[in-house]
């Protein structure tokens, strides 16, 4: 009997689904695309209502010829791919290479590569969905005309292989807009003004609000001065108090964009890697005992809806588990941003009862971080609040000062017992005090009353992990566009990635320029946003896409005609460096690339030396005392080493500094946390001391 066929895009998939399935059908992996336009022309017939020209992707043949094969002797043929546009567009092309019918049930669909999942899609087939295959299409003609209209204008007037796109160009501009805020930031100066109290036995630190119920802010050195001299003599009471109780509400089950944030700031994830490792944990991982699971359910979704039957499972783990208190009467239902689509359910894994630690020995220390995340954030989604009895004191002077102070108590640990949403454990942990017994009235002893003197900060420069927040919050892109949009800034030299912050880069500057001069519309994020919602109306089968991008080509041809005629040749000169090629004698030249500036030889591609460019990092080499340089290996990872490598051998992959440790008096190096936090840190494993440092100019 001729086996059924099942086709899937990833050889991953293909292997875990196969053993789900069995004897009786045959599963191959069309490794994504097999079909696309050409990269050699703009593969769209502007003149015959922008039909898109369709060719076998270069190396796709034989994996064609291996699918036509199986498909001559099957039985029956299932389109198994990702359960998205892109997904359903890809199963479009191949039942078009296969001569499937278009009214042919041959399209399967499922959001979990589990056993129940997969033959519950088999039993189910259907139509592909036009819908969804247009709105692909759309965007792909869109993009593929923005990108091969401008990015040759821009090989002409700057420099080869720059490129320009629908998202991409945004997110530069975004980029290149707050390193400018950065640039033109003004600093104002301000103080404020602590004192520690002793209050009976209760001894507390409290910062002067004002006099009376009157704020006061404090602008400079003279104004704080005059309320420290005002309150050297005074006597204090504790004039107000206030108890209450704060709930703090568990966050909801992951999005793509919260799953690619949360994964950046407590793993210290790119974008890419994280949806590289989750694709890992959709498509299956073998789990002993169990063979190739699909530990997560898929992963491209703007949604916080779960399934009945996911909840109803993760409640009873929660009631099997914790006390009752954990446990909420109901679901705790979140609400989906309006812009979303919809289409998925949240990120949550398969099988509640597959804990982490359980499968830990099966999975990469990456996967399991991960695994871990996805697992604990679900969870807690499902758990009561957390409640803190809180603490709100006045203190007020003889003279009239007021000093103010709040603390706060966990009383039920609620979702927290099992994940925290984005907080530094330090930084939450000194914010929750044991709460002094106090009343109304009672003497408080002032110590020293200490003025501060602050400048206020520029807006932070973003991370990936804000930027893909920022973009989602603006309607810009989509969830499987984040991570490909940012790899393609910093591939492109337009972006550089330091220190977990995107810089634009000289070039990125001048291209952004270019694009707001010339192509206002590209760059708008009204526009961009408009572009998306218009896009995601054909997919609801609610706009037919030709006439979308007419409407859009028509005035974009004439920008492009003026553009040509306006701009003017960029010429971007090579800056001559006092460091001889090794090579060939010749003077090198400073370059760019994603991994920011680097020497080259002018003399390419003759001669192809380059070297990285070390950078004085002012701190002496704990080892022989010389200068410690920034360097970049090959991988573009920085790091730092001696600058008399390789007599001395002294490498961190941490930032060195100055300070020892005043603890033990071992070095220590400059480490980053969550809500751009700086510390320096002892290396020390038996100390691990740590000082909070301040973020200065928005950056690390």
């Amino acid at each position: 009997m001729a086996n059924k066929l099942v086709i899937v895009e990833s050889p991953a998939k293909a292997k875990t689904i196969g053993k789900f399935l069995g004897r009786g059908y045959k599963v191959e992996a069309s490794q994504g695309h097999v079909r696309d336009m050409p990269k050699s022309q703009i593969g769209v017939d502007v003149e015959n209502g922008f039909e898109p020209k369709y060719i076998t992707i270069r190396g796709r043949g034989e994996i064609l010829n291996r699918i036509r094969k199986e498909a001559r002797s099957a039985s029956k043929i299932y389109l198994a791919t990702d359960p998205d546009r892109e997904g359903e567009a890809i199963s479009w092309h191949l039942a078009n290479v296969l001569g499937i019918a278009e009214d042919a049930p041959c399209r399967i669909e499922f959001h979990e590569v589990t056993s129940k999942a997969v033959k519950a899609a088999v039993k189910n087939p259907r139509t592909i969905n036009m819908d969804l295959v247009n709105a692909q299409q759309a965007r792909r003609v869109l993009d593929r005309l923005i990108g091969y209209k401008i990015s040759p204008l821009l090989w002409r007037k700057v420099k080869k292989g720059l490129s320009a796109g629908r998202v991409q160009s945004v997110a530069t501009k975004m980029i290149c807009d707050r390193e400018e805020e950065i640039d033109i930031f003004v600093p104002e100066e301000y103080w404020t003004i602590s004192a520690p109290f002793t209050i009976g036995k209760a001894k507390v630190s409290a910062r002067f609000t004002g006099f009376g119920g009157e704020k006061a802010e404090l602008h400079n050195q003279q104004e704080a001065q005059a309320v420290v001299d005002a309150c050297r003599d005074a006597t204090f009471r504790v004039s107000i108090i206030k108890k209450g109780e704060r709930r703090k509400y568990p966050a909801a089950p992951f999005t793509t964009s919260n799953l690619q944030q949360e994964a950046s700031r407590k793993l210290g994830f790119t974008t890419q890697k994280t949806m590289q490792i989750a694709q890992q944990l959709y498509e299956g991982v073998e789990i002993a005992g169990e063979g190739s699971q699909g530990l997560v359910t898929y992963i491209r979704t703007d949604s916080t809806r779960i399934a009945d039957e996911a909840l109803e499972a993760v409640r009873a783990m929660i009631a099997d588990n914790y006390s009752a208190e954990y446990l909420p009467e109901k679901p705790n239902i979140y609400k989906t941003r309006s812009s979303a689509q919809d289409a998925h359910e949240a990120i949550r894994p398969t099988d509640i009862l597959r804990r982490p630690d359980a499968i830990k020995a099966s999975l990469s220390r990456d996967q399991f971080k991960l695994y871990k995340l996805i697992y604990e954030r679900f969870v807690s989604s499902q758990m009561t609040p957390a409640v803190y009895d809180t603490l709100s004191v006045d203190i007020d002077a003889s003279t009239g000062a007021r000093f103010h102070f709040n603390a706060q108590k966990l009383r039920f640990a609620g979702f927290t017992a099992v994940y925290e949403e984005g907080q530094d454990d330090a930084a939450e942990e000194a914010s929750v005090n044991n709460l002094p017994e106090l009343e109304e009235g009672m003497a408080a002893e002032a110590g020293e009353i200490q003025p501060d003197q602050h400048f206020t900060q520029p807006p932070p420069r973003y991370t990936e992990a804000s930027l893909v927040r920022t973009l989602e919050e603006k309607g810009i892109g989509r969830p499987s566009t984040y991570a490909p949009t940012i790899s393609t800034i910093i591939s492109r030299g337009y972006v550089a990635r330091e220190n977990k912050r995107l810089i634009p880069t000289e070039l990125g500057k001048i291209v952004n320029d270019m694009m707001c001069k010339n192509f206002p519309n590209i760059v708008d994020i009204a526009f961009t946003a408009g572009m998306e919602e218009e896009l995601d109306e054909v997919e609801a089968g609610k706009a037919e896409w030709h006439s979308i991008i007419a409407d859009f080509y028509g005035p974009f041809e004439k920008t492009l005609e003026e553009a040509d005629k306006n701009i003017e040749k960029v010429a971007i000169e090579d800056q001559v460096s006092d460091v001889p090629c090794e090579k060939c004698g010749a003077m090198m030249v400073y370059k760019m690339s994603r991994y920011g500036k680097f020497l080259a030889c002018p003399n390419f591609p003759e001669c192809r030396f380059t070297m990285a460019l070390p950078k004085n990092i002012g701190v002496p080499c704990p080892k022989c005392g010389a200068e410690l340089l920034e360097r970049i290996s090959r991988k573009g990872r920085k790091f730092y080493g001696c600058e008399k490598y390789p007599e001395c051998d002294f490498v961190s992959w941490d930032r060195p500094v100055a300070d020892k440790c005043p603890v033990c008096g071992e070095r220590m190096v400059l480490k980053s946390g969550p809500k751009d936090t700086l510390f320096h840190v002892c290396v020390n494993e038996n100390c691990r001391h740590r000082v909070q440092v301040e973020n200065g100019g928005g950056d690390e």
